[in-house]
This record gives C-alpha cells, sequence and structure tokens, in this order.
C-alpha cells in the first residue's frame, strides 16, 4: 500500500491536482500573496485589516504545565507527547520534573456497618506529579500549542496550566523611576 501511495505521489498525472505551491518533497505550503482587486475593497474594510495587524500579540516569559495521574506510566508518556509537540512547533523547553514520591491519602472505613470497631479497611489513593516548563511563547502559538495538548489530554491525567505574562511597565511607575535617577 505505502508503495502505491509513493508512486502516486511521485507521478506527473497526480502533481497537477495540487497547486504548485505544495512541494511533495518537504510537505510543506507555500504562501501565495493575495491579490485583490481595487474595486471590491472599501476603505473602511481597508482600515480595519490594519488595525487588527497593528494589535501586539502577548508575550509569555514562562508557561508551566503540573500533570496529575493515578498511573505513572501514563503521565510519562503523556509529558513525552507534550514535549514532542513543543520541539515541533519550535518551543523551547526548560525544566521537566517530577517528585521522586507519589502523594498519599490514605482513608480508614470501618468494614462492618455498626459493631466491630477493630475491623477496619484501608484504602490509599496514590498522586503522582509532573512539572513542565516552556519559556518564551507568543500568544498565538501558546493558544495553538495549549489547545492542540488539551485535546490530547490522556482520561485520567488532570492538567495545570500557569501563565507568566510580559507586559510593559507603566508609565506612571516609569516616569516615576526615570525622575528619581536624574
Amino acid at each position: 500500500m505505502t508503495t502505491f501511495l509513493k508512486t502516486l505521489l511521485n507521478s506527473r498525472k497526480t502533481s497537477a491536482l495540487f497547486p504548485s505551491c505544495f512541494n511533495l518533497s518537504t510537505r510543506s505550503l507555500c504562501a501565495k500573496p493575495l491579490k485583490f482587486e481595487e474595486s471590491n475593497i472599501d476603505q473602511n474594510d481597508l482600515a480595519s485589516v490594519t488595525t487588527q495587524d497593528e494589535e501586539l500579540d502577548k508575550l509569555y516569559k514562562t508557561i508551566e504545565f503540573e500533570c496529575r495521574s493515578n498511573d505513572r506510566a501514563v503521565l510519562r508518556s503523556y509529558t513525552q507527547f507534550a514535549t514532542m509537540a513543543a520541539n515541533e512547533l519550535g518551543i523551547q523547553i526548560g525544566k521537566c520534573w517530577s517528585p521522586r514520591k507519589a502523594h498519599h491519602e490514605r482513608y480508614t472505613l470501618l468494614r462492618s456497618i455498626h459493631v466491630h470497631k477493630r475491623c477496619r479497611v484501608q484504602y490509599e489513593v496514590r498522586t503522582w506529579f509532573r512539572f513542565i516548563h516552556f519559556h518564551k511563547l507568543t500568544g498565538s502559538t501558546a493558544e495553538t500549542f495549549l489547545e492542540y495538548v488539551q485535546r490530547n489530554l490522556p482520561e485520567g491525567v488532570a492538567l495545570k496550566v500557569t501563565k507568566v505574562l510580559l507586559e510593559n511597565i507603566p508609565e506612571s511607575v516609569s516616569s516615576h523611576v526615570t525622575s528619581k535617577i536624574a
């Protein structure tokens, strides 16, 4: 089956089916510039397009993932998936670590309903944690990455995301600091 697909993609007859900007050897799409006719665009539409382009994208210093699960192997495979996805998107991966021991919660219950207080049963829940840090992300990249990672979250794994946003210093603070320095 794979040899059939390779011959089909390499044949000249099917190359006419794909647009000229589609490069089959590298499997990437080239961006073509869009041509607009002047009669179709209003001045208001042009102004709204330029204001949308002028909006700055958010910058995140770090994004921290805290993953929890009752199964250590599932948690490990999910963190490998998240780091592989980050590598494909070109995201800097920082520290990826987990505590050596799991968090234990023990519950003691009576085995019998009313009497026999000595007959007790203990139940234990172990929760494993993994932490992953991602550095220097733009807002659009972070949204795309988080949506992809959260959609592929396996059953039994909880994910908590903490973002640290970079912002400009407010003018009131920067003017106060420059006046004290001068």
